[in-house]
This record gives C-alpha cells, structure tokens and sequence, in this order.
C-alpha cells in the first residue's frame, strides 16, 4: 500500500529505517566472517583435479588426475573428445563405489589419483583433447563439471603434457552462459570481490525489462507521499532505501529457498491467480493516484507502531512492505548472475557465502531506485498543479505495469486492447483538460496516436503491441517465428537426440521457453530473427520445450540442466553430447550469441 506521509518538514524521520539498516549490516557482518572463512577452506577444480596427459604410443592416450586429499572425482562424469583425431572407449580401473548424498545414489569415486587409457585412431601430427571431468570435496562442495584441454602429438610417445588452461563448464568468451564461471568465482574468490561483482552485476540487471517496472512504482509511492514543502529529498531518498531493503531481502530470502530447493520458484508464482492479484494491486495503487481514494495502513495500526518506534513508522512499514511484493513481481526473469548464485547454493548448501552475493546483487538492481530518490526532492514538483499532472501520469505508469504483469496470462488481442484503451484515454485527457499547456497538448497528441494505432490493431487482428501495424504488411509475427520441434519430457529430447544421431547427424540446439519469460520472448523477438542466427539454425535441429505449466516434466527436465528457470539454451553435438562450455543463459543479442552458434 502507498501510506501518505506527514507533510510537517519539522516533524523528525522515524528511526525504524535506521534500525532496520544497522540490523541489516549486523546480520552481513556475520555471514561475511562465515562466508569468508568458508571461501578459503576449498581448493579451486583445477588444483583440486591436477590433469596430465601422455602418449604411450601412437595409438594410446594416457590421461591421469592426480586429486587432492579431501577431494574425489565421479566415475561417469568422464567425457573425452578430441579433434584431430578419433577417441576409443576409454579404459578406467575400478574405484570405490558409496552413497552420494548429491545424487541420492550410488556412485563410483576415485580418490587421490585416477589414470584412464584412451584409444586413438587417425591422428593428425598434433590435436587437442577436451577433458570433462567432475568432482567433489568430502566437506559437501561439489564442482560444476569442468573441460580442460592438453594439445597432444601422436609422435611425441612418453611426453608429459599439462593443460594450457582450464575451461568452467561455461565461458562467455566462448559464447556460453557464465554462470559456472560466475559460480566459480564464489567458490575461489574472496569475499569483498564476490559482493563488489555482484554489486556491479546487479547494477547491470537493474535496466532489464525484468526490473524496470520497479521504477513507476517507486516514483509513484514518492510522488504519492511528496511533502508539500520543505524535506522532500531526505525524506524521498529514505523511502527509496526502504522499499529497496524490502525488495532485496525478500529477493534474497527466494533465491536461497530456491538454490536450497533446486528448482525454479519463479514459477509457482506466474500463475493467472498470482499475476491477477499483483496487477488488481497495482490497478488500486493507480487509481489513488487519481485521487480517488487514499491508501493507508489503517489508524489502529498506525498508532501501535507510532508508539512503538516514535512516530510514522506504520507508514514506512507500508513502503517496505512495498518493495517486497516488487521482488516477487520481477522474480521470474533467471539471467547469469542469477543463476550462477543458485548453482553454487545448491552444489555447497554455503547459504553464507550464496546469500551474501544475492543481497550484494539486489542492492546493486536497486541503484536507479536509490537514485529517483535521491533526486525527487529537486526533480520532481512539490506542490501545484504540476504536482498532480505528474502524480497523474506515475499513475498511469502503474497502469500500464499492471497490464505488463498480466499480459502472460491474458489472449494476445487483449494485451492489445488494453493498451490501446490506456493510450486514447489518457491522451484524451490530457487533449481536452483545461487548463493546459501546449505541451501537454502535444504530449497528449503524440499518446492518443499511439493509442489509436494499437485499436487499429485490434480491430484488424494485430496481436503484437511492439508492432501493430505489421500484420497488415504481411510481416505477422508467425512469419518470423522459429520452427523449433516441441519436446515435452527428457525421455523425448533422448529420443530426439538418438533419431538424429542415427539419421541427419546435425548440431542440436534446445531452448527452454516459458509464456511468463520476458527474456525468453526478447530472444526470439530480436535474437532468433537475425539474418545471420537463421542462417545457422538452418544448419541445425531445434528443439524447444515449454516449462510454463511447471509440470513434474518440466521441474525433471530444469534438474536435469542444473537450470533454475527459463531463458536457458543447450547445445549438443551430432552424437547426441551435450557441448556444456556452449551454453546460454539469461537474454544476448544476436551479435553475441552467434558466438556460440561458432563452430557447431
């Protein structure tokens, strides 16, 4: 709810967003020593798993670990490949077989050394094998999986050949997704560096479409509560440091039950009930824009709270509560940083240290919101006319976020209408109010226009609000579409994966997609449609699975990849081998993401 504070600039700032800020910190100070002391217990993969390599004569490959006490590697997480040559079924000797807690199975492990031979046939003078290998510390930290290279010669028999560099199962450089590269650097790094990169992720993160709609609601709830004189930024900057608080703990608080989880719970909330709910909140916060009626924690409440904590804290209260129902609205979108976060919670249960760098990361989405308030007490008007022409329009911003938020659960020509009715109504309003300035005229002019076009769009079939006369040029969205296969289970993408290995042989691509996915549909919208990315997908089988209902298939399929939710994009070789160091996660143009199209 959007409280109105007191308009007395002599009336001092309640002290519960001071106290709220100073338990804050109290609680980061502890989880820092935790977290810190946790950083430093584990070896980074590539000392922890030393590889070498050796030809023992031109038509055998040597390749041994040597594992560090306190650690051991899986048995079937071994993968070998190379080019420039043809690799056998390696041969591995027998290891311990025990319980994995990790994989609520049992499993066959090596300790301190492991050493495997590996067939070769048509070697070239030099070629390069890739080692995917996977392991563990009997602490409970587990690796993501990890490909080293050595550059072998077939001539150069007994020669002892160390990696030039190890490879996370993912790098963007390579076009891949980060985020065990991210997940990486929690597991290596020290402390202040993990939360100063998270900061700076997050600071990247805050202008995507998953968490620009943050800003008309933080605007509104200060424009709605401007003083009339006097204390306007002080007061404004707090308000944002409050609804900031309450969204980044409550953004924490799901990505740890999440890493704790494994599964995406994003999901759970983009149902039409859950997404209906937040939109009517957001309608009602809009129209007390209006002044149609005033929202505010009821009297009785407001006066315990006064009492308990000196004076308005029932109104800070509501602007906290505020922030954290934004975090639930913005949580669905999974990108890099993200993810990367969860893997490594979900792989140690280091709650400390994955924790830490989710709130380092919220704090760093909250920097635009931190700044509106800093600056509302300077650029936004405090009394007059001019304050409700933009208390006004932050409502109909609201309005718009609203739609925003249902649009996933809402027909296509709908979303359409819907924008076309708040385009021509508020146009209208500002055509025909008196008294008005001509450029509000101008204003409205442009607004009512965009309205119209998006009613001609729905009267005419139009289902795209981004374009909506395309259709009439012939360039309907269908058009463009990607003609991916639709797999609904992991025992189809196997069977997918088996019929091409058997038959056309092709690089397979599978896209996780979700109706609810703002990334998702940016990457087909801008991504897919490159001339240059069609071109390769035509070179490629496509394959796609919708996780939208959050089935028990789709939840199988999510676990499977180590995903926490949509947009996620694998990519497999001809046999059917999942290519890890290639993947994608979270939304990237065209120009990078041909990147990992390279080379397939």
């Amino acid at each position: 709810m959007t409280p109105r504070i007191s308009a007395d600039p002599r009336k001092p700032l309640p002290r519960l967003p001071l106290l709220m800020w100073l338990a804050v910190l109290a609680l980061l100070g502890l989880l820092a020593a935790k977290a810190a002391q946790a950083a430093e217990d584990y070896l980074p993969p590539e000392q922890a798993f030393q590889l070498s390599g050796r030809m023992v004569d031109a038509q055998t490959l040597e390749l041994s670990y040597r594992i560090a006490d306190g650690y051991y590697m899986y048995r079937d997480r071994f993968h070998f490949s190379a080019e420039g040559a043809t690799l056998g079924e390696p041969q591995f000797p027998a290891g311990k077989r025990k319980y994995d807690e990790n994989f609520q199975q049992e499993v066959e492990t090596y300790h301190q050394s492991v050493t495997a031979r590996v067939p070769v046939s048509g070697a070239v003078d030099k070629f390069v094998v890739a080692a995917v290998s996977q392991g563990c510390a009997d602490k409970g930290l587990c690796y993501p999986p990890m490909t080293l290279k050595l550059t072998m010669s077939a001539q150069a028999i007994g020669q002892s050949v160390s990696p030039a560099g190890a490879e996370g199962a993912v790098q963007g450089s390579a076009g891949g997704s980060d985020i065990d590269g991210i997940a990486a650097v929690l597991k290596g790094g020290k402390l202040w560096s993990i939360l100063s990169l998270f900061f700076v992720l997050g600071i990247g993160l805050s202008f995507t479409p998953c968490v620009l709609p943050m800003l008309p609601i933080l605007s509104s709830i200060i424009v709605g509560q401007q003083p009339a004189a006097g204390g306007g930024r002080g007061r404004s900057f707090l308000l944002s440091v409050n609804y900031s608080l309450g969204m980044a703990l409550v953004y924490t608080g799901l990505g740890v039950v999440a890493g704790m989880l494994g599964e995406g719970l994003s999901a759970y909330l983009q149902n039409p009930w859950v997404l209906g709910a937040f939109a009517l909140l957001m309608a009602g916060l809009a129209l007390s824009m209006f002044d149609l009626y005033t929202l505010q924690v009821p009297a009785s409440l407001q006066s315990k709270l006064s009492t308990a904590s000196g004076g308005g804290s029932g109104k800070w209260l509501g602007v906290f509560l505020m922030g954290a129902i934004s975090a639930l609205i913005v949580g669905p979108c999974v990108a890099a940083p993200l993810a990367g976060a969860l893997l490594y919670i979900s792989q140690t249960g280091n709650v400390m240290l994955g924790g830490s760098a989710l709130f380092a990361m919220a704090m760093g989405m909250s920097v635009p919101l931190l700044l509106i308030g800093a600056s509302a007490g300077t650029l936004l008007p405090r009394a007059g006319a001019w304050m409700d022409a933009v208390k006004r329009f932050f409502g109909v911003l609201m309005l718009g976020t609203a739609l925003w938020m249902i649009s996933p659960v809402i027909p296509a020509w709908l979303q359409v209408a819907g924008w076309a009715a708040l385009g021509v109504g508020y146009g209208a309003f500002l055509l025909w109010t008196r008294p008005a300035g001509w450029i509000a005229r101008a204003f409205g002019l442009v607004v009512v226009t965009l309205g119209l076009l998006q009613l001609v769009s729905a009267a005419t079939g139009g289902r795209d609000p981004l374009a909506p006369l395309s259709h009439l040029r012939g360039q309907s969205a269908a058009a463009h579409a990607t003609d991916f296969v639709r797999i609904r289970s992991s025992a189809e993408l196997d069977a997918a994966l088996q019929q091409n290995a058997a038959g056309e042989r092709r690089p397979v691509m599978l896209d996780f997609y979700a109706d609810w996915c703002v990334s998702c549909k940016e990457m087909e919208r801008f991504t897919f449609t490159d001339e240059r990315v069609k071109a390769r997908f035509g070179q490629m089988l496509l394959l796609q699975i919708d996780v939208t209902a959050n089935n028990a298939d789709d939840r199988a399929m999510l676990k499977r990849f180590n995903l926490f939710g949509p947009p996620g994009i694998m990519f497999f070789d001809a046999d059917g081998r999942e290519l890890a160091s290639r993947r994608v996660i979270g939304y990237q143009d065209a120009d990078r993401f041909i990147s990992a199209l390279q080379n397939l």
